[in-house]
């Protein structure tokens, strides 16, 4: 049955009306998310006859089972509710920023008397000041390492009353300006602080001004220490200022995006202009590319950038025009509280240049990103190659699965299944189990029950998979090439017999990976195998163990906040497990659920607005 026929109803019932669209596949999954000023015509034009879709379309559409669309009242808020619902469900056929992990920002905490500096990866509406997104942790420290230096900031967890009798080692090396014993007070400190931000923003002529007049003042009033002091500040800075080049006439803050694609990848990269000056630079890999126009890669950046950005300069330079780039500048507008913002695609002269010459940063950074990725392919190959040989296995594991357990006191007991494929985590193929079957702590009999529901789960799906029609679960209708659990002798001996009670013992290779000193137990060998101490299949092991200790963890610690967090909800009139499940599911935890609108509470099936404000008096009351 053609998708036409199988969605007509669905399609008989589209509304005339502007709004957002959700294609699903059979598992109700979204793997698309779009918006139209109509939404009737726009869906039905996937179904037509005689429409031409690339490739990817035409594969979307042969996977769509069912369709939602949620309605609104203009074409600016169609716009916002697709960027955010392609944020929460990253459909596969949308253009989307690559890694589904969190950029990392920094964040001022200027709600506080005497604020502190850190990196977070959450923005929340909690009055302190965020600057980013940053693609690297790494160079955000690296950051702020520079700015300690200039804006010696708090870093420790003193209780700052101005009465200690002592300051720490960090006055003494002059990494902190000692509030602790009142050397400067909250006034003086959080100028500091403001100059920081605006360090960040690229706003340091204010701050040489102000701080030569401080060091003039210090110096007529004969405070010769702190006029070292702040001579010492304005220096590094000059020596940062010094690398910032000047790369535009006008002073309009602008930010300059380029990109660079082949086949297979994207690279989007921006370049950061205040006041005419470069101050910084970063590059975003995009996921979804395949056969997308390139005004459909721009506009997508554009679009889940600002989402995400901090600050929005007046003037956003091009390479090429887009669609949507009336309604966008309208949103930004918004998103600058009112002030004007202009995406612009110059056609000659300086900034052409410019565009071109971040253009050409673009492919540079496209290129060495493949060769890096070349580079790990290779790595990986030979690890894969030293495990087949260390292991005597017949072929090289392609596909390679680890096991941990996790909890504290027998509390709250986690398990965790990791899959590598070729070397590289496949984490679409990760699984979490919730130890349900043992009481107190004991990891021997938790690594049994899951490996028992893993294998379980393997028989089914393959059963599922023979009936027509049926596809075949990836996560655990494929078996291990080689599977690790984690925990030595003891834990492997539990694993054999899962195996032996499912009769794969022959099929799957089994080892037990002992802490300490990476000892690897065969089943039928007394001695364990020791890889050599920087063999490549070392690391590979290492780094799947890690792996899967850290995604235990992070299930054992979910699984103990939402004891916690279910027992906030039930109080709550309204909302019973089915709502309270699915409030956990979308906004992940209680800060999430906290820092939620009213709306976007209640967008949550089954939670009305009087619930929605319920919720919000109950958790932030």
């Amino acid at each position: 049955m053609a998708a036409s026929d199988r969605l007509k109803p669905i399609l008989q019932g589209i509304p005339n009306k502007p709004g957002c669209y959700l294609m699903k596949d059979k598992e109700s999954r979204v793997i698309y998310v779009g918006k139209a000023v109509n939404l009737r015509s726009r869906v039905r034009s996937y179904f037509h006859k005689a429409a031409n879709h690339s490739r990817k379309t035409a594969e979307m559409v042969l996977k769509i089972e069912d369709i939602e669309w949620i309605v609104v009242s203009s074409e600016l808020e169609a716009l916002i509710l697709e960027m955010n619902l392609i944020k929460r469900y990253r459909p596969k056929y949308n253009i989307r920023l690559k890694d589904d992990k969190r950029y990392p920002y920094i964040k001022i905490l200027w709600q506080d008397p005497f604020p502190k500096v850190m990196v977070t990866r959450r923005v929340l509406n909690d009055g302190a000041r965020y600057y980013g997104p940053y693609t690297s942790v790494w160079a955000v420290h690296q950051t702020l390492d520079v700015l300690r230096k200039i804006f010696p900031y708090l870093t420790c967890d003193r209780v700052i009353t101005g009465e200690d009798r002592r300051a720490c080692l960090y006055n003494d090396i002059k990494l902190c300006l000692a509030p602790c014993i009142g050397k400067i007070d909250t006034v003086g400190y959080r100028a500091m602080i403001d100059d920081l931000g605006r360090f960040l923003q690229g706003r340091t002529d204010p701050i040489v001004s102000r701080l030569e007049q401080e060091m003039e003042r210090a110096s007529a009033a004969l405070d010769y220490e702190k006029a070292g002091t702040i001579r010492d500040q304005l220096i590094a800075i000059e020596r940062v200022v010094e690398g910032q080049k000047v790369v535009t006439q006008d002073k309009l803050d602008t930010d300059v995006i380029a990109f660079a694609r082949d086949e297979r990848d994207a690279c989007i990269q921006i370049f950061f202009v205040r006041r005419g000056k470069l101050i910084g630079t970063e590059y975003f890999v995009l996921d979804g590319t395949r056969e997308a126009q390139d005004q459909e890669l721009v506009e997508a950046f554009v679009k889940q950038f600002y989402t995400e950005a901090t600050h929005i300069p007046p003037r956003i330079l091009l390479p090429i025009e887009i669609e949507e780039a009336r309604i966008i500048e309208t949103w930004l507008n918004d998103r600058r509280g009112g002030a004007k913002v202009y995406l612009k695609v110059p056609r000659r002269g300086a900034k052409r240049d410019l565009v071109a010459l971040v253009a050409e940063n673009a492919a540079e950074t496209l290129a060495s990103l493949k060769a890096k990725w070349e580079a790990d392919r290779s790595k990986h190959v030979q690890a894969l190659s030293e495990l087949q040989e260390a292991l005597a296995l017949q072929a090289p594991p392609n596909r390679i699965e680890c096991y941990d357990i996790s909890n504290l006191q027998g509390t709250a007991a986690a398990g965790s299944m990791v899959v590598f494929e070729q070397g590289a985590p496949s984490k679409k193929l990760y699984r979490k189990f919730t130890i349900k079957n043992v009481q107190g702590q004991d990891d021997f009999a938790s690594m049994e029950e899951i490996l028992g529901r893993r294998f379980r789960r393997w028989q089914i799906a393959n059963e599922e998979a023979g009936k027509p029609g049926g596809q075949l679960d990836k996560s655990f209708g494929l078996l291990p090439d080689l599977l690790i659990v984690d925990g030595g002798k003891g834990q492997l001996s539990r694993a054999f017999k899962i195996l032996e009670e499912h009769n794969l013992k022959e099929r799957v290779p089994v080892v037990g990976l002992a802490k300490g000193h990476e000892e690897l137990y065969l089943p039928d060998r007394a001695d364990p195998v020791i890889l050599p101490r920087r063999s490549q299949g070392l690391y590979l092991v290492q780094r799947i163990r890690d792996e899967a200790h850290r995604f235990a963890l992070r299930q054992h610690r979910t699984q103990r906040r939402r004891g916690g967090l279910a027992s906030k909800l039930d109080n709550i009139n309204g909302v019973g497990p089915a709502r309270r499940k699915a409030l956990i599911k979308t906004f992940g935890d209680l800060e999430g659920i906290r820092q939620a609108s009213l709306e976007e509470l209640a967008s949550i099936s089954g939670i009305t607005s009087k619930t929605a404000e319920q919720i919000q008096e109950a958790l932030t009351g």
